[in-house]
């Protein structure tokens, strides 16, 4: 495979895409995107991500979870390098089940879990990996 010249992502009329190439991928795209598990089974959606101010690097995808038209909806923080990135589903995957993921830390609209500095731990814990910050 010839690797000198880097591939050009397109959009569908072919015009080069803006938001987007093989390596990196505009916030606005990755907020929406669906998540699995490895059965295929549809968790949620990609509610927003937070990113690490120091580092730059992604630190928690936010996975929107349940609700009606916004009502009722419940927000996940999964640890940003849990999730994989599935072409032919077109979305993340994540090495969880709907049942474990119903008991993970979560919180709502109404709540501002960021503020404590022991969430992100929490978070980390639950999912039996270790805490980098």
């Amino acid at each position: 495979m010839d690797t000198s010249t880097p591939r050009v992502a397109t959009d569908r009329d072919g015009r080069i895409a803006t938001n987007e190439t093989d390596r990196l991928i505009a916030s606005d795209k990755v907020e929406g995107t669906a998540v699995y598990n490895r059965k295929g089974e549809h968790l949620g959606s990609v509610y927003n991500f937070m990113v690490d101010k120091v580092s730059g690097q992604a630190a928690y995808a936010v996975m929107s979870f349940g609700g009606f038209l916004g009502i009722g909806q419940s927000y996940h923080p999964l640890p940003w390098k849990m999730l994989t990135y599935d072409t032919g589903m077109s979305g993340y995957v994540v090495d969880i089940d709907a049942a474990r993921l119903k008991g993970a830390p979560t919180y709502s609209d109404a709540e501002q879990p960021w503020s404590d500095p022991a969430y992100g731990r929490r978070i980390y814990d639950y999912y039996g990996i270790g805490y980098p910050y």
